[in-house]
């Protein structure tokens, strides 16, 4: 089979009717909770004028590209199921993987901004209006999605120009990259290879970033005289870092675990973890914790 293919086959999770329906409707559930609770992020930061402010405008960013990923993957899972079909076109495969990777980079990069605006708010609060001003945040946020797009040119075009040999499975319920370079010509995929070697230098430098940002910023913290100032400071930078973790966590597992063969449950849960869970939980992590976005959303709401 040459890369003029014009479909690949998704892995299913069930080639049982009764469990296809229970899958799309599981999915569908997931869905709309991530649907509703990014939307709800994004409208309470859009017309709260109290979360006008650097930190809430990059989570409204966030909760755009959260929103943005999930819809890649799951309401093509939803429709394969509902239709007891796998198939998905070649150029549908290469929209999926271009678009995931797009909002997955950026998501990373905007993490990665985030983590300095915490760091440049506790430990240079004086400096924090100067170097945290509105077009300084809309250039930082505007790098991370220019970011996200070029990173997944580049890693799109150099994935789709491989010659696929090995068949037309992909071993995964999305179009995922490391599936699909087990069905190109041993000799043809190395170039992606190193593609992939940057990536993970990429994403180190940017973890260790972060790193270095919450260890000035701890350091900063315990150094705070009143038991409120410390407590306050820490509540802004929990449900970031709980964020960042559940990302880095979720995908380093599902990228470095061994690879196998043939498909298995714990694949699809490993991706079910890091390409679905995320999208729904960081609207929980970031409002749960967060005084001012609950107050914000109470609002949004009408509820008392």
């Amino acid at each position: 089979m040459s890369n003029q293919t014009t479909m690949f086959l998704l892995l299913g999770f069930s080639d049982v009717r009764e469990l296809q329906i229970l899958h799309f409707v599981g999915f569908l559930v997931i869905y709309l909770a991530a649907l509703m609770g990014n939307l709800l992020i994004f409208m309470a930061i859009t017309f709260d004028h109290h979360l006008h402010t650097p930190m809430y405008f990059f989570l409204m960013n966030l909760s755009i590209l959260d929103l943005g990923s999930i819809s890649v993957t799951v309401p093509k899972s939803m429709a394969n199921s509902l239709m007891n079909t796998r198939s998905i076109s070649y150029d549908g495969c290469v929209a999926q993987v271009f678009f995931l990777l797009s909002f997955v980079t950026a998501d990373f990069s905007l993490l990665t901004v985030m983590a300095y605006d915490r760091y440049v708010a506790i430990c240079q609060p004086l400096h924090y209006e100067r170097m945290m001003n509105s077009r300084a945040c809309v250039q930082m946020a505007a790098g991370a999605w220019i970011s996200g797009i070029l990173y997944s040119v580049l890693h799109t075009g150099n994935t789709f120009v491989l010659t696929f040999c090995g068949g037309n499975m992909v071993d995964q319920f999305f179009c995922e990259i490391p599936q699909l370079l087990k069905l190109t010509c041993s000799d043809s995929y190395l170039s992606e290879v190193r593609v992939l070697a940057f990536s993970i230098c990429l994403v180190l430098g940017c973890f260790v970033f972060m790193i270095v940002s919450y260890v000035q910023i701890f350091k900063s913290v315990v150094r705070i005289p009143s038991e409120q100032g410390r407590h306050k400071a820490f509540s802004t930078c929990l449900p970031h870092l709980t964020v960042v973790s559940l990302f880095v966590f979720t995908g380093a597992f599902a990228y470095l675990k061994p690879t196998s063969s043939s498909p298995s449950a714990l694949d699809l849960v490993v991706a079910v973890l890091y390409s679905v869970l995320p999208p729904i939980v960081n609207p929980i992590i970031y409002s749960m914790r967060n005084k001012e976005m609950k107050a914000a959303l109470k609002r949004l709401t009408g509820y008392r």
